[in-house]
């Protein structure tokens, strides 16, 4: 499923939201249109490196949590470049027979399939070149059918992503990607609001915009209804650095730091996770 390089078109010349956060987590797989929106986004969103870094932790949180709960199976859309820890990585780390698809649009992501496909010998990880706007061609595809059983719990990642999709078809794409997932399946999501601080999330917003990107945020009624027909876990929907499974000590990978003496800025995104019944 992994290209090379030198066989993509990477489409350096069109920012591209995966880059774009390839770029505030430090990553190097970014190019001038990706860099330049980016400035632009943290003129209106200083702390946006550290909303990049929150969204990665939650992941790790929401993906171990689920992992403990004996859930080996995830699909994955909107992967992004290669940024350690990957979710196989996580997932594979409790269960080593996890089996895992990753599904992107972005060419460059593809180029890097490579490093994704890494996993445990028990375990499975494969690549899914497709579009979270058609989720038909993702349920249908081979890779998918053939490394996931949908008779069995699948956990649905959604990582700051579907904001991107503007409108309310979003939500007939996200109920069809849960539609064939058995009882017991999950939705994992982390959602841009403007609940905590309009100004600047609308600021970035404008900057996606400009950029070429399209971006919606919802606010908590609008992402509540991606969850209308799930049980949502504990604690709920919620900021997206307030999420953390029962009332342990969160494992140190789990923790975005903040340099000493530093205030949290108000929160840019929800998370959540939901249970199908």
């Amino acid at each position: 499923m992994a290209a090379h390089k030198g066989s993509v078109d990477l489409q350096q010349n069109r920012a591209h939201s995966a880059r774009i956060y390839d770029y505030f987590l430090g990553g190097k797989d970014n190019y001038p249109a990706d860099r330049a929106a980016a400035e632009r986004i943290e003129q209106a969103i200083p702390s946006v490196r550290g909303v990049a870094r929150d969204n990665r932790a939650f992941m790790v949180r929401a993906v171990r949590h689920l992992s403990e709960q004996g859930v080996r199976q995830f699909l994955d859309i909107g992967t992004g470049i290669p940024t350690e820890p990957n979710l196989h990585q996580v997932a594979q780390e409790t269960a080593s027979d996890a089996r895992v698809v990753y599904v992107d649009n972005d060419p460059i992501v593809l180029a890097h399939a490579r490093a994704l496909l890494i996993g445990t010998p028990d375990g499975v990880t494969r690549y899914v070149h497709a579009d979270l706007t058609d989720p038909e061609r993702i349920l249908s595809d081979p890779t998918v059918r053939e490394t996931l059983d949908f008779t069995e719990p699948v956990a649905l990642s959604l990582i700051a992503l579907c904001h991107f999709v503007p409108g309310d078809r979003i939500y007939d794409i996200v109920d069809s990607l849960l539609a064939p997932l058995p009882s017991g399946s999950y939705l994992v999501m982390t959602h841009l609001t403007t609940d905590f601080d309009p100004a600047m999330v609308e600021g970035t917003v404008q900057a996606y915009r400009a950029s070429g990107i399209e971006m919606e945020a919802r606010d908590y009624r609008g992402v509540s209804r991606f969850f209308r027909d799930l049980e949502v876990l504990e604690p709920g929907i919620v900021a997206i650095e307030d999420w953390y499974a029962g009332e342990k000590p969160p494992h140190p990978a789990e923790v975005t730091e903040l340099p000493t003496g530093a205030a949290r800025p108000p929160a840019a995104g929800y998370a959540a996770v939901g249970r199908k019944a």
